[in-house]
């Protein structure tokens, strides 16, 4: 799925001045079921220069209920609640019964995932940093993908996520990441220009 800030940037012309870093993580790791361990993976990215502008997460999980998921995303001293018991509220405390997640999280999206009625799309991060076990649709938001803006891009980013009710099991089946910083990205050389210094060099080589 492609990241739609992309897009907007390019509608914005801002592209020339920004850099795409962007990774994907093919995983098949069963979340254990009912349980607060969860299961975690954490990835190294050292590639990436100046600072965050914008962050994006995807994730596709097969199997489970995602009204008994948590997920959140660390990095640094940034930290965003990616699902919170999607579908949890006063009246129906265990969440959605959905089977399955192909979701790309982005603060450009204009759906919650706590409301989301199906999981394959884009959608906003839950943002709820709250208890699992208390957590609302009117819960506050304020663990959201915009904690990173500013950051360092490099360094050790974490996904992490539990299944805290029973029946049924979640497996990861990838999970990747989009990061665009601010870093001015290099441009590919010109065609003419390669062709001009070959032309140079075959000159140079029969004066001698």
């Amino acid at each position: 799925m492609k990241s739609i800030f992309i897009a907007l940037l390019l509608s914005c012309g801002a592209a020339s001045s920004a850099t795409l870093v962007s990774r994907t993580w093919e995983i098949s790791a069963t979340v254990p079921d009912n349980s607060t361990l969860g299961w975690s993976d954490t990835r190294f990215i050292d590639t990436a220069t100046g600072s965050i502008l914008d962050v994006q997460v995807r994730l596709r999980i097969s199997g489970g209920f995602n009204g008994d998921l948590y997920a959140y995303l660390a990095h640094d001293s940034g930290f965003a609640v990616l699902l919170n018991r999607p579908g949890r509220t006063a009246a129906n405390p265990d969440g959605s019964f959905t089977t399955g997640v192909d979701a790309t999280f982005s603060s450009a999206a204009g759906l919650d995932a706590h409301e989301a009625s199906s999981f394959t799309g884009i959608f906003q991060a839950d943002g709820r940093n709250v208890s699992p076990y208390t957590v609302t649709d009117e819960s506050p938001r304020t663990a959201m993908l915009s904690s990173f803006n500013g950051g360092d891009p490099s360094g050790a980013w974490t996904l992490f996520i539990a299944d805290l009710s029973a029946l049924q099991q979640s497996t990861v089946l990838e999970w990747g990441i989009d990061l665009l910083t601010d870093a001015e990205a290099v441009p590919e050389p010109s065609p003419l220009v390669g062709t001009a210094l070959v032309l140079m060099l075959s000159l140079w080589k029969r004066r001698r």
